[in-house]
């Protein structure tokens, strides 16, 4: 007949190593919800973008811009707010990035949902 021991430092690692998965799953999930608000906000970007007419010009140099922002703003929310690991996702160097940053006046705070939605 076996019996089954307890101690309870094998319960305590149990529980540590719950926390840490827990704790995980959460980091994850907001980086998930932040992503998703920066796609959400990139969609009603595009939807509030109007199709130029024969009329109207397009003007290449804001385009670009607002592509580079909204490029740059979803990979800093991706990484949250590493401009090294930023400027690696989006293969440019990080003095590139830097710069960028500064030229588009990014905000570096990535968590306020209320910068991202600006």
């Amino acid at each position: 007949m076996s019996t089954i021991s307890w101690r309870p430092q094998d319960q305590t690692s149990h529980q540590a190593a719950n926390l840490l998965r827990d704790e995980a799953f959460e980091s994850r999930l907001s980086s998930l919800r932040d992503v998703a608000i920066e796609l959400l906000n990139a969609v009603d970007r595009l939807r509030s973008t109007t199709t130029p007419t024969a009329n109207q010009r397009l003007k290449l140099y804001e385009e670009v811009r607002k592509f580079e922002t909204d490029l740059i703003r979803a990979a800093l929310v991706r990484t949250a707010g590493n401009q090294s690991r930023a400027a690696r996702l989006l293969g440019v160097k990080h003095t590139t990035l830097n710069a960028k940053i500064k030229r588009y006046g990014i905000p570096l705070d990535t968590s306020s949902s209320e910068e991202i939605a600006a």
